[in-house]
C-alpha cells in the first residue's frame, strides 16, 4: 500500500515589522548621537587665500581666544586623558595657562613624537598672544606649525 505524503506548506514571515523597527532604531541613533563635542571657546578665523589642508590624525591644536586665553586640544581622547586627566578626556579643548604651555607641549611630544602642531587664532585676538605662543613653540623645539584660516571667497580681500 502506497503511503501518501501531504505537501509541505511554506512558511512565510512578514518582514514589515522588522523593517519598521530597523528604521526606528536608525532614526533614534541619528538624532541622539553627538559627533563632535561642544567647543570650549568659539573662534572666528581670519581669511586667507591658502587652501592647504590640515592633517587628519596626530594633531595638536592651540586655540587663541579673543581675550587672550589659550586652549589646547588633541585629536586623540587617549592623549587628552593622559595629559589633562581622565575628567577632561572627552572635552574638545582645555584652557592652559601661558606659563604651563611649554610643559604641556613637551609632555605631548614625548607621548607622541608624530604630533603636528596647528594654531587657530581668533581674528580679533591680540597678536601679542599669538607671538608669545610661537616663541614658546620655538623654545620647545617645535619649529614647524600651521596657522589655520578661512579660505577667502574670490573677489573679496
Amino acid at each position: 500500500m502506497p503511503k501518501f505524503k501531504p505537501h509541505r506548506a511554506g512558511v512565510r514571515i512578514d518582514m514589515t515589522p522588522l523593517v519598521d523597527v530597523a528604521f526606528l532604531l536608525l532614526t533614534f541613533f541619528m538624532l541622539t548621537t553627538q559627533f563632535k563635542p561642544a567647543e570650549e571657546v568659539t573662534i572666528t578665523l581670519p581669511s586667507s587665500h591658502s587652501d592647504f589642508k590640515l592633517p587628519e590624525s596626530d594633531v595638536m591644536i592651540l586655540n587663541i581666544a579673543t581675550d587672550g586665553r589659550i586652549f589646547m586640544a588633541f585629536d586623540s581622547q587617549i592623549l587628552m586623558g593622559r595629559i589633562f586627566g581622565q575628567e577632561n578626556k572627552l572635552k574638545a579643548s582645555v584652557q592652559v595657562p601661558k606659563e604651563q604651555l611649554a610643559n604641556y607641549l613637551v609632555q605631548a611630544r614625548t607621548m607622541n613624537p608624530k604630533l603636528r602642531t596647528v594654531i587657530k587664532g581668533d581674528r580679533d585676538a591680540d597678536y601679542g598672544t599669538a607671538e608669545d605662543v610661537m616663541d614658546i613653540l620655538q623654545k620647545t623645539q617645535i619649529t614647524r606649525f600651521s596657522l589655520v584660516t578661512d579660505l577667502a571667497a574670490s573677489g573679496q580681500p
